[in-house]
């Protein structure tokens, strides 16, 4: 079994499932000199990688520096679950988008899974995208919450099936007396090698001219008519830039750190099921998530592994005994599983913003900035890539009704943020047991 604490992480992959099966290993450049560019982008995951993307497919030279390797962070290590939707309760920002806008970002919510299905078609990529996703009800509550999410998507317009399944028709797709019903999308959400369609995505960019440099932290940025990206040992001078890193840009820009909260979560892979394991677990092979605050996600890997996740712990830490801690809250959901080696265990943290839905903006004319996924990014980060190079384009209106959101910093500062937090999530954490 392979773990690795953030502590003793290298500018190289975690010991994840993702990068033991990876279809490559990048070796792009560390940026050296002066490099000229329409755009650059800083950060080299989903965000960061599919804005080059979007922007080389529109004809721009675009330049991409990343601190370490191709989706070295969250894009890498996540749960892989294709989940549509950006943000919740979109209700609660009509006051600066109007209705109009919700309206929009619930669209966008079924457009950034449709941007990952036809992207993988377009250029071939391997990475083991499956269809099929399961939300899974522990109390009464979460079934009638399911049913009126089920009703609110049919009434806008959800092109893809719904299905509600009790307790005895969920074991069909989730095998386990843990559930007491779920709702199945059978072809809108999924699962996908999250690794492989980053690289595949970054292949595909770079065939078509964007330079990508690796192992070059961006130590500056300097805003002007003409902005600069600094690293150690060269510079990007761009006619714009786009801030792609999430929870790992530290304080390369303090107003963004402030706006966004890293999280850990934790995920474990066993070794191979057979064939008998899987029809007493996931006989449907879809992608499963419960709907608690800290919640339980799992799904097969391609080759049967079961992959479990999460922990999600606003304090930034782990418990001591993360494959232990994660390996019982499998149990308990698929105690037929008590016999099988955990074969990888991993960490990542994630960006949280306050109010959950991900963040967009200006830093300065010509200084952009994407984060704050909030634990629910793979898709989301595909839509977020595609408005961001609109508005380059000369089309911001879908990137600005993000902008138009106002976002609060979290309370305390650096020195008290995390403990509000943690007492928060365990506020929420009581909730979840009524």
């Amino acid at each position: 079994m392979f773990w690795l604490k953030p502590s003793q992480e290298t500018s190289e992959h975690t010991g994840s499932y993702y990068a033991a099966t990876a279809n490559w290993q990048t070796d792009y450049p560390q940026l050296q000199g002066e490099v000229q560019a329409d755009v650059a982008i800083i950060g080299g995951g989903f965000t960061g990688v599919n804005t080059a993307l979007e922007l080389a497919e529109r004809g721009y030279k675009v330049v991409l520096v990343e601190a370490n390797r191709i989706s070295w962070g969250a894009s890498g290590r996540n749960g892989g679950q294709i989940i549509g939707g950006i943000g919740h309760d979109h209700h609660r920002f009509e006051k600066w988008i109007g209705k109009e806008g919700i309206r929009r970002i619930f669209d966008m919510g079924v457009e950034c899974c449709e941007i990952i299905r036809e992207r993988v078609a377009k250029y071939d990529i391997q990475c083991d995208l499956k269809w099929g996703y399961g939300s899974v009800a522990i109390k009464p509550r979460h079934m009638r919450e399911f049913e009126q999410w089920r009703e609110y998507q049919e009434k806008n317009g959800y092109p893809h099936k719904l299905e509600l399944f009790d307790s005895q028709g969920i074991k069909a797709y989730v095998n386990s007396d843990n559930y007491i019903g779920g709702l199945i999308n059978h072809n809108g959400y999924g699962h996908v090698h999250s690794l492989n369609l980053c690289l595949g995505e970054a292949r595909a960019a770079e065939s078509l001219g964007v330079q990508i440099f690796e192992q070059s932290r961006v130590r500056n940025i300097v805003h002007g008519p003409r902005p600069e990206v600094h690293t150690d040992q060269g510079v990007v001078k761009a006619k714009y830039v786009v801030t792609c890193g999430n929870a790992y840009m530290g304080d390369l820009e303090p107003k963004l750190a402030c706006k966004v909260l890293p999280s850990t979560s934790c995920v474990i892979a066993t070794e191979p099921l057979s064939e008998a394991q899987i029809k007493q677990t996931l006989p449907a092979d879809i992608a499963v998530c419960d709907p608690r605050t800290a919640l339980d996600y799992f799904r097969l890997t391609a080759d049967k592994r079961m992959l479990f996740g999460g922990l999600s712990n606003y304090t930034g830490l782990e418990p001591n005994d993360v494959v232990g801690t994660l390996r019982k809250k499998m149990l308990k959901v698929f105690p037929e599983l008590a016999d099988l080696r955990i074969d990888y265990g991993w960490s990542g943290q994630m960006g949280i913003g306050i109010n959950r839905l991900t963040q967009l903006g200006r830093l300065s004319d010509n200084v952009f900035y994407i984060q704050a996924y909030s634990g629910h990014g793979v898709a989301p980060s595909h839509m977020t890539a595609r408005v961001t190079a609109e508005m380059i384009a000369g089309h911001a209106e879908r990137f600005d009704t993000f902008a138009k959101v106002k976002h609060m910093s979290w309370p305390g500062g650096k020195l008290l943020r995390r403990p509000a937090m943690a007492l928060g999530m365990m506020y929420y954490k009581i909730l979840d047991e009524l």
